[in-house]
């Protein structure tokens, strides 16, 4: 076997940095994890850090582009399954809420990004809304979603309306949340099934 080479450690540098990351922002949030905890956890320094990432909001911009293909990738697998793109749309969407409802992902996605990161968070949502922009193609393409329908408009909306879903769902006390996960899954079925000709 051949020695690593200095690309190898660089990555595995780089992946301790967000695996870290990943865990800290995820369990206390960005404003609780100290740069030293992060370093610490990966058994690195702050230089390694500041190499890959520039710094603690660089690596956050690095956890959330991390995240959000993530969950772009589970719900793709989602709707490849589904052969009607409505009915695949329809599917990731409720996906997307349920994925979206873990504290990990609300607090990284929806708290600590756009605090931290403010717009330029943004950039991360094009895979996403690449994502539904395809389905809805895949669905004019097959005649079931109307031709004239803007697809990149449609999916700006319906990846912006899952962002708020989630966002009012797990806003909800306790005791409320069930129905408004209920309520919310309710009307994305309808939305979506709306589109159909």
């Amino acid at each position: 076997m051949g020695s690593r080479t200095r690309a190898d450690m660089l990555e595995e540098t780089r992946a301790k940095l967000l695996a870290s990351a990943r865990h800290y922002f995820g369990e206390y949030g960005y404003a609780e994890t100290s740069m030293d905890d992060l370093t610490a956890a990966a058994g690195l320094t702050r230089g390694a850090l500041y190499h890959h990432f520039g710094g603690k909001s660089g690596l956050l911009a690095a956890v959330v582009a991390d995240v959000d293909a993530e969950l772009d990738e589970q719900l793709n697998e989602i709707s490849a399954r589904e052969r009607d793109a409505v009915t695949a749309l329809e599917l990731r969407a409720r996906a997307d809420l349920e994925l979206t409802l873990r504290p990990d992902v609300q607090r990284i996605l929806f708290q600590d990004a756009p605090a931290v990161l403010g717009r330029t968070v943004d950039a991360a949502n094009t895979q996403c809304v690449e994502s539904i922009a395809a389905l809805i193609v895949r669905g004019q393409d097959a005649g079931v979603i109307a031709a004239e329908m803007p697809a990149r408009g449609l999916a700006v909306l319906l990846n912006g309306a899952l962002v708020d879903a989630s966002r009012w769902v797990a806003a909800a006390p306790e005791s409320e949340r069930d129905r408004r996960r209920a309520d919310m899954l309710t009307a994305i079925s309808m939305l979506i099934g709306s589109l159909r000709r």
